[in-house]
């Protein structure tokens, strides 16, 4: 199905250095509430060429789907880095957070370690030490599934081991926890103490 949408909305655009021609009629789109959807399907499926085509019919870049992601958190979870690049072209917040628990598209990928991810996220501005709901950074996500690269990307962001989540468990204390002995010595190091920011 999203195929043949695909074709419907590209049919209404201009290849670059090519002539204009007339848009798509209204009636071959389909409506609002459905390009909407779609925009969301295409983030998940990584889409990438269904973007543009989307958002200029009118599909929002920052709304979130009945669970409460947006396209970004969606393309972001499932590792589509040129989809992740054509939402933020076309202005997508590569930093909002999920409607349910508060999670960020950067929490979601730091227990996924999808590092270049990371990294367009960070570049885009995002906080690294962000918390969701329950109190939860990136570092810790990152922490309690042993992600090492995602753990030393974010300390070198500004991530601070300090922080503490809701229950009062610190990023090491989560990797203790989970028997990380290595991810536990590192974060309680004082090398990882000095890469964070100084705190008011």
């Amino acid at each position: 199905m999203i195929s043949l949408i695909a074709a419907a909305l590209l049919a209404g655009t201009t290849p670059q250095g090519a002539a204009s021609s007339p848009p798509a009629p209204a009636a071959a789109l389909p409506s609002p509430e459905r390009r909407q959807e779609l925009l969301f399907e295409a983030a998940r499926l990584g889409r990438t060429d269904l973007i543009a085509p989307l958002i200029t019919a009118g599909a929002n870049a920052n709304a979130r789907d009945r669970r409460g992601f947006t396209p970004v958190i969606l393309a972001a979870y499932g590792g589509h880095r040129d989809t992740l690049d054509a939402l933020l072209a076309a202005g997508a917040d590569a930093c909002l957070a999920d409607a349910g628990q508060g999670n960020t598209a950067l929490m979601g990928v730091a227990f996924k370690g999808e590092d270049a991810i990371a990294e367009r996220l960070l570049a885009a501005g995002c906080d690294v030490n962000a918390r969701n709901k329950a109190g939860q950074t990136a570092l810790m996500m990152a922490a309690l599934f042993n992600r090492t690269r995602q753990i030393e990307l974010l300390l070198a962001a500004g991530a601070d081991p300090a922080l503490a989540d809701a229950s009062g468990r610190t990023a090491a204390e989560v990797a203790r926890a989970q028997g990380n002995d290595m991810v536990t010595k590192r974060l309680a190091s004082p090398a990882a103490r000095e890469a964070a920011p100084t705190r008011p």
